[in-house]
């Protein structure tokens, strides 16, 4: 895991209405290399970024609600990486889309998401949790998963 030159690529994929591209899972060595723990901090990390974002309207409102909306997450990523099925057997299945129908998720809304999801990964890549290969794939599997979740305009 060298990390001296860095090629990953946070890019974000441009929307357009009405495509929902298809989604590869990210690599299941991400999951291995990061544990199930970290895996875990990524989303609390990431959770408690969206608890101060722009976009924290569409999410609970108090850290507590949060700290479980990010476990519920945790255990979709895990189990989508190729770990326990935790979320099917806690939450039932995934159907993210459903899930998501209630809350008002614009292309706006996208871009704040993933920007948040960037800055979560960034201990990951400085403590070289896991291999570029592998974040690279976590972080395509987000960048396509985000635009099937859109469900409003800006």
């Amino acid at each position: 895991m060298t990390f001296g030159s860095s090629s990953l690529d946070f890019s974000i994929l441009p929307y357009t209405e009405g495509v929902n591209p298809p989604v590869t899972k990210p690599n299941p060595a991400f999951l291995q290399e990061l544990t199930e723990q970290g895996m875990r901090d990524l989303l609390e990390r990431f959770y408690m970024g969206l608890y101060e974002s722009p976009i924290k309207d569409i999410f609970p409102e108090s850290k507590e609600e949060m700290l479980i909306a990010a476990g519920h997450s945790a255990d979709f990523f895990i189990q989508i990486c190729g770990g326990p099925a935790y979320f099917n057997q806690n939450r039932g299945a995934p159907q993210m889309r459903g899930r998501h129908a209630p809350f008002h998720i614009t292309p706006h809304a996208r871009l704040h998401w993933l920007t948040t999801y960037e800055e979560a990964l960034q201990p990951i890549i400085k403590n070289k949790l896991s291999s570029e290969e592998n974040i690279q794939s976590f972080w395509n599997y987000l960048n396509v998963f985000s635009q099937w979740m859109i469900n409003a305009r800006d």
